[in-house]
């Protein structure tokens, strides 16, 4: 099978699976298409091309810093007006303690810069309505509400600019907590835990939405406009919203506006889909540890090996990188933050041309780490990113045709030996990874690029093993993640705590029919339960214990229909407040004999 349709197919499937996952809804088009493809293509080049970019998350929210009334309050930092149900007057109190006299957009910018970042996107209005720009339809903004008495967007665009970096504005158009009518999460239209912010949402919309949008977009000009969470949103109310954009010819907008207009962009939050999306662009946005506004004691970051392979992960899947930052109130990045942008910095500067400008891999998926791309008329440049260094020195790439004309060390140019077979070609590497991280091998190969599936298939036996190392794994965010990682003496799925994590295989079968479902796995507590999926099909399965995190044992989880398609998808859900940490190896499928 051809790379082109394979991809397509894989891109597919993780659409499908993010959709179950997280519950979201398929994108429509709102509007008549008013540019061609090849314009569109034109006005997305340089996002397209950037792969990485900078989110923050700043206001007043900062200043509570998750704390209110000396208890710590669950959830994200910026969410704390909402989920504390603060009174208006008492949160907007906090205005007067949000002087951020630290705030150095130069220095901010430079750190963008220094990490690979190519552009940036801030928050303009979060939910809790504050404005970070002098707005005449409002009192609720950083000038006329705090000590500080100044625009904190113009300086920071300016200073992006004079960077290089393109420069984007986050908007909360619909959910606004301290405007009255402004959309509240959990509650009807026009309700709310405080009469001072009820009101008609139709009126918020006209009096505040429509025309703050207007006025960043016609004070700042960004490239890119950055909705967030459209509830209460009709195609009505979308509408004097959505044609705002042509304010700013060249704008990249998101799907989050509401009312059907899916935008130039989806945007999976603290997931990376398990492919990427079909006919799409996309955008993962993350937090470092497990909030986006600034929360004084979150300290649960992620390391900097975790976040430079997830950067590779959603590039290697065709999508770019939104990696956040939560400002203090005195206007400082926190230094953890800081210590991880220059690390992730330092590791693209050296392997730029495998980031920069690729797009997705030809393979559904390489045990030993990921691959990006580029494509000319004269062959093609396939960059092998090596999480996991082989003991034997030995690299294959299973499934690639192509004639390899050269293979290098991409941080030092190295020459490296290859050798072909019918069946994959194989890289001879040093004995020592060059990067503990990713090392990156650039295979430069002549002709059309052809590349055969590499899924696992069903073997003549009937029997078909699918490893940890081939697993999709999808984590909701805000919480602990499951992880692939060497254990007792191989690759299992590990740290599977949360019980919103998914975890899916695509793979061929010869023939619809039932299969045993037989997995490799540890489990040390007694209760809990999962579901197995494959399109209409499920089966619950109970999850025995089996002594110690690593104590693997074959169990059995139960039969379920498997339907023949071109790619056959089976997924292993927990089954909500029934789930016991479980670390898993494999799965082996043996097909059940039909009686006669």
């Amino acid at each position: 099978m051809k790379q082109t349709r394979f991809h397509l197919c894989r891109q597919l499937f993780g659409f499908l699976l993010l959709f179950f996952v997280l519950g979201g809804s398929l994108p429509t088009n709102g509007a008549p298409q008013q540019e061609t493809p090849a314009q569109k293509d034109e006005r997305m080049k340089w996002w397209r091309d950037a792969k990485f970019g900078l989110f923050i998350h700043w206001g007043v929210y900062a200043v509570p810093a998750g704390t209110y009334h000396g208890q710590q309050i669950a959830g994200i930092g910026e969410w704390i007006l909402r989920n504390a149900k603060i009174p208006v007057a008492e949160y907007r109190a906090y205005a007067k303690e949000f002087n951020p006299v630290k705030y150095d957009p130069s220095a901010w910018a430079k750190l963008a810069r220094e990490a690979g970042m190519r552009y940036i996107v801030i928050t303009s209005k979060h939910h809790d309505g504050f404005a970070l720009f002098p707005s005449e339809v409002t009192d609720w903004d950083v000038v006329d509400a705090t000590p500080y008495k100044k625009g904190l967007i113009g300086p920071l665009a300016e200073a992006a600019r004079k960077e290089g970096l393109k420069f984007g504005l986050y908007y909360s158009q619909a959910q606004d907590w301290t405007h009255p009518g402004g959309a509240k999460a959990g509650y009807d239209e026009g309700e709310s835990w405080d009469e001072a912010n009820k009101g008609s949402f139709d009126e918020y919309l006209k009096k505040i939405a429509v025309p703050q949008t207007r006025e960043i977009l016609t004070q700042y000009s960004p490239d890119i406009l950055w909705w967030d969470t459209p509830r209460w949103m009709t195609p009505e109310r979308a509408k004097p919203l959505h044609d705002l954009i042509r304010l700013r010819p060249g704008l990249i907008t998101n799907n989050r506006l509401g009312g059907g207009y899916s935008g130039d962009t989806e945007t999976p939050e603290q997931s990376i889909p398990a492919t990427g999306f079909p006919d799409r662009d996309w955008e993962v946005c993350m937090t470092m540890n497990e909030t986006w506004g600034y929360k004084s004691y979150d300290q649960n970051w992620k390391s900097t090996e975790d976040l430079i392979r997830k950067l590779v992960d959603i590039v290697s899947k065709g999508g770019n990188f939104l990696l956040n930052v939560g400002p203090t109130a005195a206007g400082e990045i926190p230094g953890p933050s800081i210590e991880r942008l220059k690390a992730i910095g330092a590791w693209i500067k050296v392997n730029q041309e495998a980031i920069y400008g690729t797009t997705a891999s030809p393979f559904h998926r390489l045990f030993w780490g990921r691959c990006t791309k580029k494509v000319s008329d004269h062959g093609a440049t396939l960059y092998l990113h090596v999480f996991d260094w082989p003991s034997d020195g030995v690299l294959p790439v299973p499934g690639l045709k192509s004639v390899v004309r050269s293979a290098t060390l991409l941080a030092s140019g190295k020459a490296l030996q290859t050798n072909f077979d019918s069946s994959m070609v194989r890289v001879l590497l040093p004995p020592a990874k060059p990067d503990p991280v990713c090392t990156v091998i650039k295979l430069d190969v002549a002709g059309p690029l052809q590349v055969d599936s590499n899924l696992p298939v069903e073997t003549e036996d009937g029997t078909l093993i699918l490893s940890a190392s081939f697993a999709d794994i999808t984590n909701r965010g805000y919480g602990q993640e499951a992880i692939l990682a060497d254990r007792s003496g191989g690759k299992c799925i590990t740290n599977w705590v949360d019980e919103r994590t998914r975890v899916a295989w695509i793979f061929g079968i010869k023939a619809t029919g039932t299969f045993k479902v037989l997995a490799d796995l540890a489990c040390e507590s007694a209760g809990g339960q999962m579901t197995l999926r494959s399109g209409k099909n499920q089966v619950s399965a109970a999850i025995p214990v089996t002594g110690s995190p690593d104590a693997f044992k074959s169990v059995e989880l139960g039969e379920i229909m498997l339907e023949k398609t071109e790619f056959v998808t089976l997924g292993l859900s927990p089954v909500a407040k029934q789930w016991k940490p479980v670390s898993l190896r494999s799965l082996r499928l043996v097909r059940v004999p039909r009686e006669k």
